[in-house]
C-alpha cells in the first residue's frame, strides 16, 4: 500500500489489516486472477454490486448535501455521479455479455447481504454526521484500490476479469481515493475523541461488509425462505 496522508488514516488502515489480508485471500480474488472463477459466481457478483451501486450513489449524494468545504462538496457530488455512469458502463458490459436485460437485473433481489451493507451505509450517511456518512463509504474505495494494486500484478487469463481489475487499479480511481483520504486527514484533525472513534468504528464496518460481499457472491447466498 501506498502512504497516507496522515496519522489518522494510517491508524485506519491499521486497523481494517487483518481484514485486508482475509479479502486477498478469498478464492473470489484467487479465482479472478487465475481465471478459475465461475462465471455464474462473477454474474452474481455484479448483478448485486449493481444494486449495490445504487445505494452507494445515495449515500455519496447524502455526504455531499451534508459537508460545507467547496472542494468536498465537488468530491462526493462528482463520485455519486460516477458510481452511477462510469461503473454502471462497466457492469453494462458485463451484463451484456451474459445476456441479462436491465430488467432481469432490477428484478432480482437483494441478497442478505447487500441489503445489510447499503442499509447500514445509506443510514450513516442520512441519520448520522458527515464524518459518519464519509467513514461509511469509504471503505468502498479504498479497499478496492488497494484489491486492484495487489491483483494487477499478477493479472488474470480471463479478458473479462482483467478488465474489471484494470478498472480499480487504474491511475484515476487511485487519484480519487487519495483525494478522499486527505479529506478524512483533514477533518480527522480537528474531529472529537469520540466522533474519531464512531469513525474508526464505522469503517472497520465497512471493510467488514465488503469480505462479506465477495463471500456472498462466491457462496451463491440467497435469503433462507
Amino acid at each position: 500500500m501506498t502512504a497516507v496522508p496522515g496519522p489518522f488514516t494510517a491508524e485506519l488502515w491499521r486497523l481494517a489489516a487483518p481484514v485486508q489480508e482475509r479479502i486477498l485471500a478469498h478464492p473470489f480474488l484467487a479465482g479472478l486472477t487465475d481465471g478459475t472463477l465461475p462465471e455464474d459466481v462473477f454474474r452474481t457478483y455484479v448483478v448485486q454490486d449493481s444494486h449495490y451501486l445504487k445505494g452507494f450513489a445515495r449515500a455519496l449524494a447524502l455526504v455531499a448535501a451534508r459537508v460545507t468545504a467547496d472542494d468536498e462538496i465537488v468530491f462526493f457530488a462528482t463520485a455519486g455521479a460516477e458510481a452511477i455512469t462510469v461503473e454502471h458502463e462497466l457492469h453494462a458490459g458485463f451484463i451484456a455479455a451474459f445476456a441479462l436485460s436491465p430488467a432481469e437485473v432490477a428484478a432480482t433481489p437483494r441478497s442478505p447481504t447487500t441489503t445489510a451493507y447499503v442499509d447500514a451505509m445509506l443510514a450513516h450517511a442520512a441519520t448520522g454526521t458527515a464524518d459518519d456518512g464519509i467513514a461509511a463509504v469509504l471503505a468502498c474505495f479504498w479497499i478496492y484500490r488497494e484489491v486492484g494494486r495487489e491483483l494487477v500484478a499478477q493479472g488474470s487469463p480471463d479478458a473479462r476479469y482483467q478488465r474489471w481489475i484494470d478498472t480499480y487499479a487504474g491511475e484515476e480511481f487511485s487519484a480519487q481515493v487519495d483525494a478522499l483520504l486527505a479529506i478524512v486527514e483533514r477533518r480527522a484533525a480537528v474531529l472529537p475523541d469520540a466522533a474519531r472513534e464512531r469513525f474508526r468504528a464505522i469503517w472497520l464496518q465497512g471493510c467488514r461488509y465488503e469480505w462479506m460481499f465477495w463471500d456472498a457472491a462466491w457462496r451463491g447466498e440467497t435469503w433462507p425462505v
